[in-house]
């Protein structure tokens, strides 16, 4: 008999039992990983000098877990922000690379000056986004609405195709036609009804959140990494628990069912074990929490059924330096959709961040997979290498063989907040209620990133304990 057992050992799960493990230290906690190694999709490759990041290479400083979590690690030291000399990224349009105008806020542009002096806008577009100060908000009844619908009204179309929507795609690869607006941004919509516009809305709270003049607690960069890789977080989270001997960790244990015993207990089965349990946290994707709640809860597993996910692929290009073109300062580049590209990004990891090369050596990545389209990950690797070989071809003139390449495939990686997204939250909510014991974590529910992850196993830990 367990106390808790956490199925899915990535950040979520991780967390997940770091945190029960602290707020319960007497606990028997069991940790189930259907893969071979920890972490999900966090995973860092050490290769002849190179960092190479599988996943995601930073996380947002503002959102507070990614950082706390780091810090209670011990890890604070090893953050780092971009390199100074590599703060501008571009846009892909028409075939050239555009600097992303100073003054972005998140993906709303706020500084009107450099919007009109950047080219990728029309003077028409850039004035169209001067005109949404003066736009009335929508009335209160209205719904919610795609973030292409929202950020057109606003915005405008210009706007939204040449700048928004590839932002927003390098976070979600997802259609913005279908993005629920409420799931993913609903700050957006909530300072139009505040302050009337979104200019006006994000210019009255920059100056409310500037620092001071000589403040000497400095804010940290808006995007921070671990100087050795994302994988550092897994590996010393690994650290803790592995330190704590009432906490079982099994990999390649895939859990194949879970019901309810006739004494009300939890009951986690594998191919070759029975695990009970008094409380159980699934922090496993929607597709798969469906799969497992299909007999005891078919209410919840329907509604996670329902949560579409995106597939993507990352190839990464080392090259010696100077058998390539000298690259653009900054750190890489989005794509519009509507360039109808086979690419969705491409950063120079390199001068993005320090320690990831040598200083004879570049570190490409390329980010291929959308919503919607055709499976990247089922391709080969010499197709996905092609793919984005061509990329990097025709926006950067990089034609030179490369000294090393790595790809990486993420089937069903990235959930989709589609609209409805928020009416399938509620379902699983009010179906929980149902489920005395059964808690959930993850990407699914309200937020995709690395601190979102975190946050959400440690409040299903929270919970798990208070509940008892």
């Amino acid at each position: 008999m367990y106390d808790l057992i956490v199925v899915g050992g990535g950040i979520a799960g991780l967390t997940a039992v770091y945190r029960a493990n602290q707020l319960a230290p007497r606990w028997r906690i069991a940790l189930l990983e259907a893969g071979d190694r920890w972490g999900g999709k966090i995973a860092t490759d050490y290769v002849e000098g190179l960092v190479i990041e599988a996943g995601a290479d930073c996380f947002l400083s503002r959102k507070p877990r990614g950082m706390g979590l780091a810090a209670e690690l011990g890890l604070s030291n090893e953050l780092q922000g971009r390199q100074p000399a590599s703060q501008t990224a571009y846009v892909l349009r028409h075939g050239r690379l555009h600097p992303l105008p100073a003054g972005l806020t998140g993906m709303i542009p706020t500084n009107l000056d450099a919007l009109y002096k950047s080219d990728l806008l029309s003077e028409a577009g850039a004035e169209r986004v001067a005109a949404e100060a003066d736009l009335p908000p929508a009335p209160e009844s209205q719904g919610d609405e795609s973030v292409a619908a929202f950020m057109r009204r606003r915005l405008g179309a210009e706007a939204f195709d040449n700048l928004i929507e590839p932002l927003m795609g390098g976070i979600y690869a997802g259609q913005a036609e279908q993005l629920s607006l409420a799931a993913t941004f609903p700050q957006l919509r909530k300072l139009e009804k505040m302050h009337g516009s979104l200019l006006g809305g994000l210019t009255a709270r920059t100056a409310v959140s500037t620092p001071a003049p000589n403040d000497p607690h400095e804010p940290p960069p808006p995007f921070v990494a671990l100087r050795d890789g994302m994988g550092r977080l897994v590996q010393r989270l690994g650290e803790r628990l592995a330190s704590q001997p009432q906490i079982e960790r099994h990999l390649n244990t895939a859990v194949t069912a879970l019901h309810r015993s006739e004494q009300g207990d939890w009951v986690v089965e594998t191919d070759s074990t029975s695990w009970t349990t008094r409380r159980v946290i699934l922090a496993t994707p929607a597709f798969v929490t469906a799969v497992l709640l299909a007999e005891t809860a078919p209410r919840l597993a329907q509604a996670h059924a329902a949560i579409p996910y995106a597939s993507t692929a990352l190839v990464n290009f080392a090259f010696r330096s100077g058998n390539i073109p000298l690259l653009p300062p900054g750190y890489g580049y989005v794509i519009p959709q509507v360039e109808g590209r086979d690419a969705l990004a491409c950063t120079w990891s390199s001068q993005k961040w320090a320690n990831r090369a040598p200083t004879n050596q570049t570190l490409l990545r390329v980010y291929l997979g959308r919503y919607g389209q055709a499976d990247v990950t089922a391709l080969s690797d010499h197709a996905l290498i092609t793919m984005a070989q061509a990329e990097i071809a025709e926006t950067l003139n990089i034609t030179a063989v490369p000294r090393f390449t790595r790809v990486y495939r993420w089937p069903n990686a990235l959930p989709q907040y589609n609209l409805g997204h928020l009416d399938h939250l509620a379902q699983i909510e009010t179906s929980l209620r149902d489920y005395p014991g059964l808690y959930l974590a993850g990407a699914a529910y309200r937020g995709v990133g690395i601190p979102d992850c975190i946050a959400s196993g440690e409040l299903a830990a929270t919970e798990a304990v208070n509940q008892s």
